[in-house]
């Protein structure tokens, strides 16, 4: 079902389908997404402040990219940052640990004709997103 939305980066009004900002924004945000993989082929042990330092892309955005489980943080990696949002376990990549998936899915396969909580429904879509690509893989 399409929309007519203001962009969240830029403000400027466009048509929602299944895109959370306009085009121009979009290919902004992708150019943005290219740089910093590509300084992270070169450079794979870099800080994030290094990576922003050297791509212009903010902290903000580059942690945006790992939560969203575009980009993924070596696992011998000092650095690492990002914590699951469940049980605030060290990860590398997305928002939950291994573990916490598990229970996540879990939850999701045990009430199946059960209504689930809200936070659980917005847990699960996510998970089950982020497992999605990572089958592709």
């Amino acid at each position: 079902m399409s929309r007519l939305v203001n962009c969240p980066r830029c403000g400027k009004v466009f048509v929602y389908v299944s895109k959370r900002l306009c085009p121009e924004c979009l290919a902004k945000e992708e150019e943005e997404f290219r740089k910093v993989k590509d300084y992270l082929w070169e450079h794979p042990d870099s800080t994030i402040e290094k990576v922003s330092e050297a791509t212009g892309v903010s902290t903000k955005k580059i942690l945006e990219f790992l939560r969203e489980g575009r980009l993924m943080l070596t696992s011998n990696n000092p650095n690492i940052i990002l914590k699951c949002e469940r049980c605030g376990a060290p990860i590398n990549t997305g928002r939950f640990c291994a573990e916490c998936s598990e229970v996540i899915i879990g939850k999701r396969h045990e009430m199946p004709n059960k209504a689930l909580e809200k936070k659980d429904i917005k847990e699960i879509g996510k998970m089950h997103t982020l497992n999605m690509i990572r089958k592709r893989k």
